[in-house]
């Protein structure tokens, strides 16, 4: 069983920056493929970033958010910058422990974190 506990949100204002952070538990953290999601109000989940092997981002967020990971920290973020209002969402952390196939698919992640607010004000 992986935990993920996440952290960072807030509010901000439209062109700021925040940076999340999610902590796994776990002692194999590094061969965890590691993904960032967002849900905004009545919308489905939407994939953000993500990292295993290689990074990859939604064309939403591409050249704006930053995905990184420690691994001697169990822990993977997400540096958000140019903010707009249209992130306003809460995120989640999500990972699995084999890398799979679909990134960017929230079925193919096994474990999530509890989610972490992020608004941003125009």
């Amino acid at each position: 069983q992986v935990q993920l506990v996440e952290s960072g949100g807030g509010l901000v204002q439209a062109g700021g920056s925040l940076r999340l952070s999610c902590t796994a538990s776990g002692r194999t953290f590094s061969n965890y493929a590691m993904a960032w999601f967002r849900r905004a109000p009545g919308m489905e989940r939407k994939f953000v970033a993500a990292i295993s092997r290689s990074i990859y981002y939604s064309d939403s967020v591409k050249g704006r958010f930053a995905i990184s990971r420690d691994n001697a920290k169990n822990t993977v973020y997400l540096q958000m910058n140019s903010l707009k209002p249209e992130d306003t969402a809460a995120y989640y952390c999500a990972a699995v422990t084999s890398p799979p196939n679909a990134l960017g698919s929230p079925s193919s992640y096994d474990y999530w974190g509890q989610g972490t607010q992020v608004t941003v004000s125009s």
